[in-house]
């Protein structure tokens, strides 16, 4: 039978969520519950899109509508996320995911449609334009002994730094709330100039997803909290996703510390990979995640572009920003906070 695509509904959440979990390609960022914290969290339209044939879901494509005045329209696969882009089991149900939703991008204006895959499908489609070595993802199998087995695989120089944080009699805490995270998050993307996402983005990934989002604070000696972290928890995979830190953070090695902290969570949870997240290639966090000791698998990420279109590129490290993030930077914290949001939702 030919492959039918409709919007996700409630009732095939979870059989998606299943078809996400089997799927050699699957990701938290291709989970159902997406479709709610964009849409809650951000206020964007998120039409997820499912694929059958003979009754049984053969694809799923979650997807969202970007309009913005600032940056342009485009349709997304999967915005926030690190990867995504459409799940199928046969070339029949991937054409059909593609067309619809390009059709649905063009219906929405939007001249430019993106899929954030580690490895593209149309090199070769005419429309189709793949986006090679910008940016690179860090995954890696955890060390399955105690802490001196997950330290022992650290190189030795990041090695120290962590051995360094552990005499610093900094702690996490693993109950913190959104609110005291999103205080070191918003403090942190402000000194890079950016402005920062809505607190109720976070708000709702908790909400949504529940015990697999860990919101973890490190304080020091005296319970004052210093950084914070956000990650995920799927299958087999935790992936540290927003961080923040105080001025006081760098001379603790908080970070340092925080990440370490995560592996040793994530180990006694039963968790195998640490997914480290995307990073601009030749930045300070891709630096910074190569010092553990992961080694980078190049993202490439694909667009389907209408006739005259070009691949967007709001990135902070488009020269053409360079004023706005320097003046960004000038704002005091609380108006940047107040302002951000509404322009940072369209940049995920």
């Amino acid at each position: 039978m030919t492959v039918r695509v409709r919007h996700l509904d409630a009732a095939s959440c979870a059989a998606w969520d299943a078809f996400v979990a089997q799927h050699p390609d699957g990701t938290f960022c291709h989970r159902a519950g997406w479709k709610k914290v964009i849409e809650a969290g951000a206020g964007h339209e998120s039409p997820f899109l499912v694929a059958e044939q003979d009754g049984s879901l053969v694809g799923v494509l979650p997807l969202t509508l970007r309009r913005s005045l600032l940056f342009g329209k485009q349709a997304s696969s999967t915005m926030f996320g690190v990867y995504g882009g459409p799940l199928a089991g046969s070339d029949e149900a991937y054409d059909a995911l593609d067309e619809a939703a390009w059709n649905l991008a063009r219906d929405a204006g939007c001249d430019t449609l993106e899929y954030r895959t580690i490895r593209p499908r149309h090199q070769a489609t005419e429309g189709w334009q793949t986006v090679p070595g910008k940016a690179a993802t860090f995954i890696r199998d955890l060390a399955s002994g105690d802490e001196q087995d997950i330290l022992l695989q650290i190189p030795r120089k990041q090695r120290a730094v962590v051995r360094k944080s552990l005499k610093q009699n900094i702690v996490s805490d693993w109950n913190a709330g959104i609110d005291e995270f999103y205080q070191f998050y918003a403090y942190s993307v402000h000194g890079l100039g950016t402005p920062v996402f809505p607190k109720r983005l976070f708000t709702a990934f908790k909400a949504v997803f529940e015990d697999d989002v860990l919101v973890q604070v490190i304080r020091d000696a005296g319970g004052k909290g210093v950084a914070s972290l956000m990650s995920f928890r799927t299958r087999d995979t935790v992936l540290p996703f927003y961080a923040g830190g105080s001025a006081q953070a760098r001379s603790l090695a908080a970070h340092d510390f925080m990440y370490f902290e995560l592996m040793k969570r994530a180990q006694a949870d039963g968790l195998s990979k640490f997914d480290f997240g995307r990073s601009k290639i030749g930045t300070g966090p891709f630096n910074f995640k190569k010092n553990w000791g992961f080694e980078p698998t190049p993202l490439e990420y694909e667009y389907r572009l209408a006739p005259g279109a070009n691949v967007p590129d709001i990135s902070p490290q488009n020269r053409k920003f360079s004023l706005v993030i320097e003046a960004w930077k000038r704002l005091p914290l609380g108006v940047a906070n107040l302002i951000g949001p509404p322009i940072a939702k369209h940049l995920g």
